[in-house]
């Protein structure tokens, strides 16, 4: 899968790219993540990408031509769908995430400042993504985010795809509670189940703790 991440800020990606399950699935070509700065694309002699809003309004809008033109640069290698992050947009889920693993190249939209102008949504955008209810000063946190939650669910990039079937929300709830060496930590046990083998019974134990969870922290899941 091959992820393009236009930005003014692409710098803001080269620690997450370089560390982890990301690093090493781009390492075995599982994914490519191609960066754009579309402040190269301006016609202003300075790349200034910004100006004041119609309206008097405060803030600095983006202005459309440099997204513009980068967009129509990068379609040119062929159609792809768009995604702009934006408080605006849908929340990300899960099944969002799964969506997005059908196909072989995503464009993500990162804007900045108050907002980009609304015509480049209107004519470029397929898709508007909220990571929640606050504003981020910009799309690449959403970007960074959309990314690892994709690519994870990709064949090869975890080393146990079942880890991420069992994750929360792949059910629509929340996950169980986990434990590993020592079985004694500061007076805390393991719980008992999880020691005896009984393979049937662990798991029963994992979708109980599950749905408490899911009922007592998240029960707008279950809806």
């Amino acid at each position: 899968m091959t992820f393009e991440v236009l930005s003014l800020f692409p710098d803001a990606f080269s620690g997450f790219l370089n560390t982890s399950i990301i690093a090493r699935a781009i390492e075995k070509k599982l994914l490519q993540v191609q960066l754009t700065d579309y402040r190269r694309f301006s016609l202003n002699k300075h790349h200034k990408v910004d100006d004041y809003p119609y309206g008097g309004f405060p803030g600095m809008v983006i202005q459309a031509q440099p997204i513009y033109s980068a967009l129509t640069e990068i379609l040119e290698e062929g159609n792809a769908p768009v995604v702009y992050f934006t408080p605006q947009g849908r929340p990300l889920t899960h099944k969002i995430l799964e969506s997005y693993t059908f196909y072989k190249r995503i464009i993500l939209l990162c804007g900045h400042y108050k907002e980009i102008d609304q015509r480049v949504r209107d004519l470029c955008v397929s898709d508007e993504i909220s990571l929640g209810d606050y504003v981020l000063s910009g799309g690449e946190i959403p970007a960074i985010a959309f990314i690892d939650g994709v690519s994870r669910l990709l064949p090869g990039v975890l080393s146990d795809l079942e880890s991420a079937n069992s994750d929360s929300f792949s059910d629509k709830g929340l996950g169980f509670p986990c434990y590993t060496r020592p079985e004694n930590f500061l007076g805390l046990s393991v719980p008992e189940v999880l020691l005896s083998g009984n393979h049937k019974e662990v798991m029963n134990w994992a979708l109980e703790q599950g749905k408490h969870l899911t009922e007592t922290r998240r029960p707008d899941l279950k809806k």
